[in-house]
């Protein structure tokens, strides 16, 4: 039996026993019991590990002539770092620990079939939204664990999407602040949410299987399988997934966590390939994860996964572009098809080599491959009078290797707190590109509206080498002063290397080289670093009710490189000192009640396309010339969170504001003037409107952003009824410069104050797992106002939504997913207030309800599509995308689960992969 230090029973501890001849995992019982049956050798060890407890560890000698041996009673000890656990009963159980909310999984009211996302919308301060992603008392969640180990690399969909959720124990919303923190307690920097996922351990013995296919209008198809295999101290999961509607596997742009969170640069996966649902895409996917316990000191885990995918994407655009005493719009749609292919592999090697010495490795690996075809029509008018038209089509082609390892180790000096904390990291990563672009532009003459239009004809191709590597390495020293009290020295080094090359060549409609053209032609090198040096020094008091580090930082930083093209070099060579205070403060009220306080600093270099002091531009008509005399610019945040729960009479409530500041913003000078410029067909000289952009510092004004969000949960008579409000505000100040002179090279100040005002109010009615009922409206209002043209633009948005499903039989399940929307304020051909209404009917059957029979059809009034603003320094942007549209599907599920301990819940079945995205 497992007790704590106060005589109470340790349940759903994790129990291990090891020895010569045997290797065995139990968990202990709502009792604290555990067993081991048919124990083959004499001596064996017996380890213990449980959240908020110390690891224990003892070797016991098995009595000879015996065929059962009754161990004393074990009691573990609390954690010192932990806060006191609050277990609070009811539906759902929940434990609060420090930077932990823990739920139990038992009492939900879940239907069979049921994922573990079905579980997550469930839980009080959690939200899951139709395109599957997490936030977690109003932060999105980045990284998701299953046993306190990263599954496929931490993508959150892929977990949670495909883990039947009759087989978790309970799951975790972390405040993790990386590796250092978990083993020392030290807490830098920010943290970011993270889901752990704790499998059941009677259920660590056995394997699943789920599959599906399907068949519907429009040629729309779905086939996806999984496998799941787990045994004593091994995991297996094989995914694989093929489908055009919309639904991907993996998120490409989730990296496991790794030994040391990466700084920036190199390494670095770039924009998203399958992100996001606009456009048409088909998709095929599979998958591996792995995970192996060698024994109580070695552990490897880790996963291979790829994907390759084909979207297509319409689109349309309305910008108004802020200008002094000048309308100027821009109407823009596009035709867009990426075909693309990413390989990803990470793994994690975990040795505890003594009690006090823990080293981790982690390789990854990956690789990416696109194919863009893009095909766009513009329409740009001045002041309500027609300026030009304009086509362009591209064709870019690109490879993106990778590679990166990191590493820590750990060495605890003394039991008071004296430790050494080591890590590092080395990233690399390299991308070519190949781009083909054709520009055709009709010009209106701004004197003479009725003069015949000219035009302008160029054809550019691009070869590109990009090349980028990050390397870091931190030292962080902790020296105890008293029981609560110890000393923190830090030592944090991180060096970005850039090396780029660009070559283009422009010709005319017959393929002709145009040479003598410097805009079209041309051949750049560059190659640049960004290194920082971090030394600090504070002092940790950690108490009963207040916890708090209070100190300083000094980080010099360098910026060292040189720009060449035609024998010209550029230097780049700067050096900067910033000086900053460590703070971190945490009252605890009560053990469900805390406030905390926490501010960082961080410097940031200029990009490529900031720094390069060339005209880079595929086209005379768009120009982009970067600023070789850009200083770094840091930016300083300030984030405060309040917590207050009442888990017992089923109140929640949370909060939290953002601040941000940065000394030395990098700000654009958007300037939008007229030029001539030769039309290589005709030779004539035409007057052309053109579009440029440079960079400056901004040291005279200091942008800022504040973003705020609080979150309101009520749950009465035992969760049955569930009322959430949630909402936010966010303001932000954006600045810029603007000018309509070519050789204005200051341009005029415009200062661009963007609010952002966000409320919701959800209801959930769910009396049993049978019956779920969920009415909802969300409200959204955006405000702009620009100083430099007074001008104020306003948008909004209600969004009611009706989530529901009832069992019309115990084994025929009716579910529908209503939402309307009514948008109000967008630019000219972009408003819509589509209205999308997703519905289905399922049938079980087949030995244990093992096969599923399911007509769902989606959209049914064929509305959906997707609208959004964007505001920065100089323009508004509105724009729309296509989405997937209506059709029928019939799909059928086969499903089989089969556990050391028997199927979960007696002869029900419950797994399952997540059903097609509605």
């Amino acid at each position: 039996m497992l007790k704590d230090d106060k005589n109470r029973v340790v349940a759903g501890a994790t129990v291990k026993l090891t020895s010569k001849l045997d290797s065995m995992v139990a968990g202990s019982n709502m009792a604290g019991i555990f067993i081991f049956d048919k124990i083959k050798a004499d001596t064996f060890k017996i380890t213990v590990s449980n959240l908020g407890f110390e690891r224990f560890e003892k070797e016991f000698d098995f009595p000879k002539g015996e065929v059962k041996y009754i161990i004393p009673s074990l009691t573990l000890q609390q954690n010192s770092q932990m806060l006191e656990e609050v277990v609070v009963d009811g539906v759902p159980t929940v434990v609060v620990k420090s930077d932990t909310l823990e739920y139990t999984m038992k009492d939900l009211k879940l239907r069979e079939g049921s994922v573990a996302e079905d579980a997550l919308k469930k839980l009080q301060g959690v939200e899951v939204d139709k395109d599957g992603n997490v936030t977690a008392q109003g932060e999105s969640v980045k990284r998701v664990r299953i046993n306190g180990k990263d599954f496929f690399g931490g993508d959150v969909k892929t977990a949670t999407q495909n883990l039947p959720a009759n087989i978790i124990q309970k799951m975790q919303i972390i405040d993790d602040y990386g590796d250092m923190a978990n083993i020392t307690g030290n807490k830098n920097g920010d943290s970011e949410k993270v889901l752990n996922i704790q499998i059941d351990p009677k259920y660590n013995q056995g394997h699943m299987t789920t599959l599906r296919a399907g068949y519907g209008t429009e040629d729309r198809y779905q086939a996806t399988g999984m496998w799941m295999g787990m045994r004593e101290g091994e995991q297996i999961s094989v995914l694989g997934n093929l489908n055009n509607t919309n639904a991907p596997l993996f998120d490409f742009n989730t990296t496991g966590g790794g030994a040391r969170r990466g700084q920036g640069g190199g390494g670095r996966r770039g924009g998203g390939m399958f992100g996001g649902s606009d456009g048409l895409t088909k998709i095929g996917s599979i998958g591996l994860n792995f995970r192996k316990d060698f024994s109580d000191k070695l552990t490897a885990y880790g996963s291979y996964s790829y994907s390759h995918s084909n979207n297509t994407t319409l689109s349309q655009r309305f910008q108004e572009n802020t200008l002094p005493n000048i309308m100027q719009t821009d109407s823009v749609t596009s035709n867009s098809n990426t075909i693309g292919g990413s390989h990803r592999f990470e793994a994690n090697v975990e040795w505890k080599p003594s009690a006090n010495d823990y080293i981790k490795i982690s390789p990854q690996f990956g690789y990416d491959k696109s194919d863009v075809t893009t095909f766009s029509e513009s329409t740009t008018y001045r002041n309500n009078a027609f300026n030009n038209s304009q086509k362009q089509d591209i064709i870019a082609n690109s490879t993106a290797p990778r590679f990166g390892v990191s590493g820590l180790y750990n060495r605890k000096l003394n039991d008071k707190g004296r430790n050494v904390f080591v890590n590092m990291n080395f990233n690399n990563a390299k991308t070519e590109k190949d781009q083909n672009a054709i520009l055709d532009r009709l010009l209106a003459d701004p004197n003479n509206a009725d003069a015949p239009l000219s035009s302008i004809y160029e054809k550019t191709i691009l070869e590109a080498s990009n090349k980028s590597w990050n390397a870091g390495a931190s030292l962080n020293y902790t020296e105890p002063l008293s029981e609560k009290g110890r000393l923190e020295f830090t030592y944090d080094f991180n060096k970005n290397k850039y090396d780029n090359s660009n070559r283009q060549e422009g010709r005319n409609m017959a393929g002709e080289l145009i040479a003598d053209d410097p805009k079209l032609n041309f051949d750049y090198n560059y190659d640049y670093s960004f290194s920082t040096h971090k030394v600090g020094a504070n002092y940790l008091y950690n108490g009963d009710k207040i916890t708090y580090s209070i100190g300083a930082a000094a980080q010099p930083s360098q910026l060292r490189g040189d720009a060449i093209s035609s024998g010209l070099i550029v230097p780049i060579h700067r050096n900067n000192m910033n000086w900053m205070p460590i703070a971190r403060f945490e009252y605890k009220f009560s053990r469900q009640s805390n406030i905390s306080v926490n501010y960082s600093g961080t410097p940031n270099e200029p990009s490529v396309t900031q720094i390069l002091p060339f005209d880079m531009s595929t086209n005379r008509t768009s120009i982009v010339i970067g600023n070789a005399n850009l200083n770094p610019e840091f930016s300083h945040q300030l984030n405060m969170r309040f917590r207050k729960n009442d888990f017992q009479k089923g109140n929640n409530f949370f909060a939290f504001v953002n601040a941000g500041l940065t000394n030395n913003k990098i700000v654009s000078l958007s300037k939008s003037y007229f030029d001539d410029l030769i039309d290589y067909q005709t030779g004539q000289t035409n007057s052309t409107l053109i579009s440029e952009t440079r960079y400056l510092n901004e040291t005279n004004d200091k942008p800022f952003n504040v973003s705020s969000f609080y979150h309101y949960g009520k749950s009465l008579k035992e969760k049955t009824y569930n009322i959430m409000l949630m909402g936010g505000v966010s303001y932000n100040k954006n600045i810029g410069y603007i000018s309509t002179e070519k050789d204005d090279n200051i341009g005029q100040k415009n200062i661009a104050r963007n609010i952002v005002f966000n409320q919701g109010l959800m209801f959930r009615y769910n009396p049993s797992e049978n019956l779920e009922i969920n009415p909802g409206v969300r409200y959204q209002y955006n405000h702009t106002e620009n100083s430099l043209t007074n001008r104020t633009t306003n948008v909004s948005s209600w969004t009611p939504t009706l989530i529901g499903s009832i069992n019309i039989t115990p084994t025929t399940i009716f579910g529908a997913d209503l939402s309307k929307q009514f948008n109000s304020g967008y630019g000219a051909g972009i408003n819509a207030n589509p209205f999308v209404i997703n519905t289905y009917v399922e049938q079980k059957f087949l030995k244990e309800q093992r096969g599923t029979i399911r007509l769902q059809a989606f959209d049914l009034l064929n509305e959906q599509t997707n609208v959004s603003r964007t505001v920065n320094e100089s323009m508004i942007m509105d724009s729309r995308t296509n989405r997937l549209g209506r059709y029928f599907m019939l799909l059928f599920t086969y499903k089989f689960q089969k556990f050391a301990m028997g199927t979960p819940q007696g002869d029900d079945f419950h797994g399952g992969m997540r059903r097609p995205r509605m």
